[in-house]
């Protein structure tokens, strides 16, 4: 199968809302859970930390949740497809992140911290689609 007729079936149009919110809820989740680790002069000191703790989850999100399907025909159409697809989608794109984290960016990949991510980011993702779906 073609790699560019393979991902065009993977991704919908109508799906661009899901795409920027789930964008923002993940930043949003990084950004909480920077600030309640890290005092705010930190990162007045150091302007790109941010963007380092961003960077791979964003890596693995944009590389993976294609390709597992959160972006479908099926993830636009309702809160009860969209929602295990989105989820479906964050267990490997985090598993990306944390192995980016462990070898090319700086912040590791303790367990602790591999067990809040995948629990916190399934519940933001899925939490920002059941809205989308409830108010839309």
């Amino acid at each position: 199968m073609d790699p560019q007729s393979f991902l065009s079936s993977r991704i919908d149009r109508s799906a661009t809302p899901l795409a920027v919110g789930d964008v923002v809820a993940l930043i949003a989740v990084l950004t909480v859970g920077t600030l309640s680790h890290s005092t705010s002069q930190f990162l007045i000191e150091n302007p790109l930390y941010l963007a380092e703790v961003y960077a791979p989850f964003l890596i693995g999100w944009i590389a993976v949740a294609p390709i597992i399907g959160a972006y479908s025909a099926g993830a636009a159409e309702t809160a009860k497809s969209s929602i295990p697809l989105v989820i479906r989608s964050w267990i490997p794109a985090a598993a990306v992140a944390f192995v980016l984290r462990a070898f090319v960016f700086s912040g590791g990949a303790a367990p602790t911290f591999i067990a809040v991510m995948l629990v916190m980011g399934s519940v933001a993702l899925g939490g920002w689609r059941a809205l989308y779906f409830k108010f839309r």
